[in-house]
């Protein structure tokens, strides 16, 4: 199987104060962005939620690209579902079939958008049902009811298709039974972020147990890690420690209006904050400073080190069954060059060489 890569895509640069969040949109440098980002081989970039909507940003990034994809964060409940998968199903189209949904049930309500379920368990459940509508929205041709714990439809339908008989295709991450539960119906792609090998072999064999216990093929994985490269293993180093530095800077008591802070109540913050009371440094090239210094939460541990350094610690990840890698850095538009310069060319000719060895 092929290797993917997904970088990010920003209306700015990631590394400026939260206090950025309320300018407005730099449409050239998004424009920009996901130029570098096709231009450096990458397959698609994810749209996170912060900086805009991500699927208006998405169209307006795919009327100046070509061939990227688009992985495009939705948080399931907050829109109705047979609205949202006729929204999808019409940027499906207008993008040529570039489109991904990304569910992300998320560690905690959002009062601030109606969000009120304060059980993740609940949220992970009502996306189940949600994620059953969505597809159901694009595969029937005739209306249908739906009745279940959180929805009761009547009459659903959607005109618009997606260019594919399987519909969009949609991954999801989580740290929990319950993300585990609703990944293997669901997804095609089940999103990681960056921890120690040993923990993320064990991570997916939970993923693998849950598809076993219903008997269904288990969804591929993907791996969130930053990538912070330099010319020699010193000034790689180096360069992670100023980022730290500016990261802690940035962080230090700012707030975004209408978002909580506190990262760390997700399973996968919680994760981070305490690997980080392990250690700093893990498998020679992960580091979770750049995580501390936010306070953990959202995909901020990176590998750290040389092109070499860095593609062998990509490739130990791909040895335990990782087949995207999620990469993205703190100065975005330069760090999307120099992966295509250094890493993602590497890295796809070794999956082609293990793929002819194995034949």
């Amino acid at each position: 199987m092929p290797v993917e890569f997904v970088g990010g895509l920003f209306p700015r640069n990631q590394l400026a104060p939260r206090q950025a969040y309320g300018a407005p949109l730099d449409l050239t440098y998004l424009r920009d962005l996901a130029r570098a980002h096709e231009h450096a081989g990458f397959d698609r970039v994810l749209i996170a939620s912060g900086g805009g909507d991500p699927a208006t940003l998405a169209a307006y990034a795919a009327a100046h690209t070509e061939k990227l994809g688009f992985m495009i964060a939705h948080r399931p409940g907050l829109t109705p579902p047979v609205l949202a998968a006729r929204a999808f199903a019409t940027l499906d189209q207008t993008t040529g079939g570039r489109i991904r949904l990304h569910a992300i049930t998320g560690h905690a309500p959002e009062p601030e958008h109606g969000e009120h379920l304060l059980d993740k368990a609940e949220r992970y459940a009502r996306a189940d049902e949600y994620l059953q509508i969505v597809r159901r929205t694009w595969s029937e041709d005739q209306p249908f009811d739906f009745e279940g714990k959180y929805f009761n439809i009547r009459n659903a339908y959607s005109p618009v298709k997606p260019l594919r008989k399987t519909g969009v295709p949609i991954s999801l991450g989580g740290s929990s039974d319950a993300a585990y539960q609703v990944a293997v119906r669901h997804t095609d792609l089940y999103a990681l972020w960056a921890e120690p090998l040993a923990d993320t072999a064990a991570r997916i064999a939970q993923l693998k147990a849950a598809a076993d216990a219903i008997g269904v093929t288990p969804p591929r994985v993907s791996l969130s890690v930053r990538l912070i490269i330099g010319e020699t293993e010193e000034l790689a180093w180096q360069k992670a420690r100023h980022i730290v530095a500016q990261l802690e800077r940035n962080y230090s008591g700012a707030k975004v209006p209408g978002r909580g802070g506190d990262h760390g109540q997700s399973g996968g913050g919680q994760r981070q904050l305490a690997l980080a009371a392990r250690g700093e440094v893990f498998d020679k090239a992960l580091f979770l400073g750049t995580s501390s210094a936010i306070g953990g939460g959202t995909d901020s541990t990176s590998l750290v080190g040389t092109p070499d350094t860095i593609i062998a610690a990509l490739l130990a990840y791909a040895d335990i069954g990782v087949t995207t890698f999620l990469n993205r850095g703190y100065d975005p538009l330069h760090d999307a060059i120099d992966y295509g310069r250094y890493i993602i060319p590497a890295v796809r000719e070794e999956f082609r060489r293990r793929e002819l060895a194995a034949a």
